[in-house]
């Protein structure tokens, strides 16, 4: 199957991710596709509607798939029976599917299609395309939307799909864990403002180690250590072995889930 450019994308849930989607497509004032956005979300989609002169708020969500090739939905799991409840999708149709634990076979019963169903996890920093998005099963014009939003990396199989989302469960995770560092460093007498922005500088460093693709994870971690040092001395008496396992046993749980 030929790549093609997509000059038409409709995004159906305009929440979290879906505002993400608009502003990645329109990031650096490049030329964009069209963009229809369906009335869930209106607050969000006026306001997208009003920044950029190629984005349009449909009355329906079926006028957002009758107006685009490519349709994204990213409606909420518990949402998605009701938001899509009678839609027509013509089997000329990219779908691209962005629900958390909502297989294609399931989106396929709902829609009632033969269109070309396409999994996908796009993270909320695809607004900035430095995101790399999990698809399944690759397909050249799906591959190609998110390669330009920061990256694409098509898997083999859906279980493959389901660990990488899996993954994405731990997020707020590691929001969490550093807003429990501020707190600590709060409550030994440190101004709260001091406190929030060394831990969002330490980490932002962080961030930019893990662009060295050349070393491991733990090859990174080693290299941050010293024998005996500070970093050991945490990572073996609070990250050790049953608190690794118990992180274990958590993604083992939600794996089940999604699967």
């Amino acid at each position: 199957m030929e790549e093609r450019t997509v000059e038409r994308i409709g995004i159906i849930g305009v929440g979290e991710i879906g505002r993400a989607l608009v502003l990645g497509l329109y990031h650096g004032g490049d030329e964009s596709p069209q963009v229809f956005l369906s009335p869930r979300g209106a607050r969000t989609a006026a306001e997208l509607s009003s920044r950029y002169e190629g984005v349009q708020v449909c009355a329906t969500n079926q006028e957002v798939v009758d107006r685009s090739e490519a349709v994204l939905i990213a409606v909420r799991r518990q949402d998605r029976h009701e938001a899509l409840r009678g839609l027509r999708v013509d089997d000329d149709k990219l779908v691209v599917n962005v629900m958390a634990g909502v297989a294609n076979d399931d989106l396929r019963r709902t829609l009632g299609t033969d269109a070309p169903l396409v999994r996908a996890i796009p993270l909320p920093s695809v607004r900035e395309r430095r995101s790399v998005t999990v698809t399944f099963p690759s397909h050249p014009d799906a591959d190609a939307l998110f390669a330009r939003l920061g990256g694409v990396l098509p898997v083999a199989d859906e279980a493959a799909f389901n660990v990488f989302s899996a993954l994405t469960g731990t997020l707020t995770t590691h929001y969490a864990y550093l807003a429990t560092l501020t707190s600590w460093a709060t409550a030994q007498g440190t101004a709260p403002e001091d406190a929030d922005r060394y831990v969002r500088g330490l980490f932002q460093g962080v961030g930019r180690a893990l662009s060295d693709e050349t070393r491991s994870l733990h090859q990174l971690a080693a290299d941050h250590e010293t024998p005996n040092g500070n970093n050991e001395r945490i990572r073996t008496t609070w990250f050790d072995s049953p608190n690794s396992a118990a992180l274990h046993k958590a993604l083992d749980n939600l794996l089940t889930d999604l699967q």
